[in-house]
């Protein structure tokens, strides 16, 4: 009978434990050494190594029963969860809320997050007061003799560039703006 398709009653006095002489018999052991012709460690008889030799089937029959049992529980589990409608994402989902949840509810996230605070207040002062700073400083450099005289100069190259207009009514008339063959605009 294979151990893993059968149905094992979780409610049982042996939980889950199935007939060893059936899973055990043709799993084979980890790790056990057989009374093999290899020789003995040093200090150990014969008797002794078969002792140990025993107490280790013995262990190992142990875990390979833990391991079924663990793996019958396991799929009871799984079982419960599937008929109460949980599944892994939701198990996930619920996990990330109550985790932030808690992070929120921390002494280090409320100091953390009133030192963020109170530097965000500090740094939108800061620029306020930069900025004010700033334009004050623009304003007093406009009224400047520097600015002025620069202000003066971009003025000149710019009537040199585009030319005197001393009537703009003229120059918005249609005789003078209308390309000509003769005069083509580029």
């Amino acid at each position: 009978m294979d151990p893993a398709g059968q149905d094992i009653n979780l409610n049982s006095p042996n939980k889950g434990l199935v007939d060893q002489s059936e899973s055990l018999s043709d799993t084979p052991m980890e790790g056990a050494v057989g009374n093999s012709a290899g020789p003995l460690p040093p200090g150990l008889t014969e008797e002794e190594a078969e002792e140990l030799h025993a107490e280790l089937t013995k262990v190992e029959e142990e875990i390979n029963t833990l391991r079924q049992v663990l793996s019958a529980k396991e799929r009871h589990a799984a079982e419960l969860k599937r008929k109460l409608g949980l599944s892994p994402l939701t198990e996930l989902k619920q996990n990330i809320s109550k985790s932030w949840q808690d992070v929120q509810t921390s002494n280090a996230y409320k100091k953390t997050q009133e030192t963020l605070s109170q530097a965000g207040m500090k740094t939108s002062a800061a620029l306020s007061t930069m900025g004010t700073a700033i334009g004050k400083r623009l304003g007093e450099m406009r009224n400047s003799t520097t600015f002025r005289s620069f202000e003066d100069k971009v003025g000149n190259l710019k009537g040199k560039v585009v030319g005197p207009r001393g009537n703009e009514d003229a120059v918005d008339s249609p005789t003078e703006t209308t390309p000509t063959q003769e005069n083509p605009p580029f």
